[in-house]
């Protein structure tokens, strides 16, 4: 085999209260990694805008460690069509990151794990967020719900219920290069334990929602007194934005990872255009545009 393609999809991390643990793959957006053997060096094309350097390259720091790990002596091109959007919130780093370490393992016929999948993956987002993080990748590699645990890495998956649909609303706005990096520098450096303890029983609810395939469970859980409060002021007309869903028929809202999309987690039954709207109406009265998009859990990363 002298290539392989292997297609990744986007993902929702946090889901409110699951704060780095948890994630959720989305059928919304896809990123394409093709890695062919050639030369003798590490080579990035894109016609996307991404950095071109393998270390600065969420998927070209997955190959140049997993490289150096499996002692691959072949030089490689890697090509790499973004679907998915970068900056919003809808894990884009991870979505090519994983495509990288699914490809790569294909091509070179490894066998390997999911979680040294997962692990591989994780290292992509040193390039983009600064530090190693799984939610996104695990969701992008495993597909559906996931459960992060670390030392050591341990990622549980669940099958979400077939008529959870997802309402995301993307604003028109300009993000910061180290958005993450800006987000996560907004957060409490202490919390109160009351406040952990509701954080917890909701995070806990939400596993148990996607256990009993219960929708409402899950989206009546989606509360998050932490984290959401602290970087809502990142979001221009986040409160009306998440009202407005709310009072359209969302079971659930809140921000989509580190922002600035916001998610709403509804059932197949619900109006999902009519929620759509009234997330669109929020940001307007912010003065921001937005794309909005009806999407599903989807499966995860695999080779064309």
């Amino acid at each position: 085999m002298k290539s392989v393609i292997a297609r990744a999809p986007c993902s929702t991390a946090n889901l409110g209260p699951g704060f780095d643990v948890f994630g959720l793959a989305l059928d919304a957006y896809y990123d394409e990694v093709k890695i062919i053997k050639k030369g003798s060096k590490i080579i990035i094309e894109s016609s996307d805008s991404v950095p071109l350097e393998p270390e600065k390259n969420s998927a070209g720091l997955v190959i140049k460690e997993m490289v150096k790990e499996f002692k691959i002596k072949s030089g490689l091109l890697i090509k790499i069509k973004k679907g998915v959007p970068a900056g919003f919130g809808m894990g884009s780093s991870a979505a090519s990151a994983a495509a990288a370490a699914v490809a790569f393992n294909a091509l070179f016929d490894l066998g390997l794990d999911h979680n040294t999948l997962v692990k591989f993956a994780g290292i992509g987002e040193k390039a983009s967020a600064g530090s190693i993080h799984y939610d996104n990748v695990s969701a992008s590699v495993l597909g559906g719900f996931v459960i992060v645990r670390t030392d050591p890495l341990d990622v549980i998956r669940i099958d979400p219920p077939k008529d959870l649909v997802l309402c995301v609303a993307i604003p028109k706005i300009s993000v910061p290069k180290k958005k993450t990096e800006v987000s996560r520098g907004v957060l409490p450096k202490q919390v109160k334990l009351s406040d952990y303890v509701k954080n917890l029983a909701n995070a806990s609810a939400i596993t148990a929602g996607f256990i009993k395939k219960d929708v409402e469970l899950i989206g009546h859980s989606i509360k998050d007194i932490i984290v959401e409060p602290a970087r809502k002021h990142l979001i221009p007309g986040f409160d009306k934005v998440k009202s407005g869903a709310l009072e359209a028929g969302a079971l659930g809202v809140t921000i989509s990872g580190a922002g600035p999309s916001v998610i709403s987690f509804t059932s197949k039954s619900a109006d999902h255009k009519k929620i759509c709207k009234a997330m669109e109406k929020g940001f307007v009265a912010a003065d921001t545009k937005c794309t909005t998009i009806i999407c599903r859990p989807s499966k995860g990363a695999f080779v064309l």
